[in-house]
């Protein structure tokens, strides 16, 4: 069966489907111990419950029926992690006031390895792609990456600075070469594979200097509409005329300032710091987003080590995803737009949807000819056409 479907039902049961036998269905109830969170592993054949406060994670077969517990996860940020291949999971424990990592075989659940780790308060864990390396990071008020072998072998721990936030955001390139950390003073270092030194720094100015740089800006542009044809009150269409926001992109010439907020300093979590970032598949391109310049996308060279692009738009960005098989950028700021960007140029799509479907967040898809759009309360595939995406960003390149 391919188990494609998974609906929580209520705070203690989950809905399970399957695509190509839609008469199969199964219901998992976790009874007393309640349900926070749910999730896949990677073979698809299993499915990952949370129980209230994190006492327990119940690992459900859905082939064989059987059940596995994990005692003990820890409820922070990114407290689980599988590798690419699916074989091992790791997990971040709290026990007597300390932080351990636990290694499962996902094949029978069975422990590998268990090791205390020197955190204060770990906020998260991930994978190299490779499988090779287990970077975990502390809580934001210390900064501290540790990085350790599938053996449970401490092989290094980088900390920038002290005596003020740290991490915000880390992520693996594709190759496993590079490890991105994104931090609370808007900067991002990279590390390499083989020293684990710091190779590079970005920083995220409030203005662009460098005329080299191209600069990408969304502009409003209002369709203009003949007065003399405009009745009163005006039909559906004039109505949708006058109304509609269609914005493009412009390429602008540096020197030129970015929008940017300034974080009161007497609220908790103030949104500063570096809070996304992801490599293109090809390792070419590193995106990253600074939360003091909310509107505004990064596009950084990888060979090169410097900055190669930069994206403002009129809104803030909610969220960007790589395509699968080629460096281009899907975004999206919550609006009825997504917009692409390539080496080649940038493009704003309008989403063909009726209703107010603002998009905040999206997915590509393993093919990569289509991606899955996400708004508060529904969701949509887009469909891309080659030649036309193409043909597209040629005329904006133009």
């Amino acid at each position: 069966l391919n188990f494609s479907a998974l609906k929580i039902t209520n705070l203690c049961t989950i809905s399970v489907w399957s695509l190509e036998q839609p008469e199969w269905h199964c219901k998992i109830d976790e009874g007393s111990a309640g349900l926070v969170a749910s999730s896949w592993s990677p073979d698809g054949r299993h499915i990952l419950n949370t129980t209230e406060f994190h006492l327990r994670i119940t690992v459900w077969s859905l082939c064989t029926k059987s059940v596995s517990y994990i005692k003990y996860p820890k409820a922070c940020q990114q407290g689980l992690a599988f590798t690419k291949d699916g074989r091992f999971l790791a997990l971040v424990e709290r026990r007597d006031c300390k932080d351990y990592v636990s290694l499962f075989v996902c094949s029978d659940w069975q422990l590998l390895r268990h090791f205390e780790i020197d955190t204060q308060d770990a906020a998260g864990i991930d994978w190299a792609p490779n499988g090779c390396v287990l970077a975990v990071w502390d809580s934001c008020l210390e900064y501290k990456v540790l990085l350790f072998s599938l053996d449970g072998r401490l092989l290094s721990t980088y900390s920038a600075y002290e005596w003020s936030l740290g991490v915000k955001s880390l992520t693996w390139s594709p190759s496993s070469q590079f490890l991105a950390i994104g931090s609370y003073d808007g900067k991002v270092r990279i590390l390499n594979h083989v020293t684990w030194a710091k190779i590079a720094e970005f920083d995220h100015p409030v203005n662009i200097a460098d005329p080299k740089t191209v600069v990408y800006k969304e502009v409003e542009k209002t369709p203009a509409v003949d007065l003399e044809k405009l009745t009163f009150p005006p039909s559906k269409r004039m109505a949708s005329a006058l109304f509609s926001r269609k914005t493009k992109y412009e390429v602008v010439q540096a020197p030129i300032p970015l929008h940017h907020v300034k974080p009161p300093t007497d609220r908790a979590n103030p949104r500063i710091g570096v809070a996304m970032l992801a490599f293109s598949s090809d390792n070419s391109f590193l995106a990253t987003k600074n939360d003091n310049l909310p509107n505004t996308v990064w596009i950084w060279d990888v060979q090169k080590m410097k900055l190669y692009g930069v994206l403002e738009h009129l809104g803030p960005i909610q969220h960007f995803h790589w395509d699968p098989k080629q460096p281009r950028l899907a975004l999206c700021t919550g609006n009825m737009k997504m917009y692409l960007w390539s080496a080649a140029g940038c493009a704003s799509v309008q989403i063909p949807m009726e209703g107010d479907f603002k998009v905040t967040s999206l997915c590509w898809h393993p093919s990569e000819d289509s991606l899955i759009l996400l708004s508060k309360d529904n969701f949509c595939l887009c469909y891309l056409e080659r030649e036309e995406a193409t043909k597209q960003l040629d005329q904006k390149r133009s």
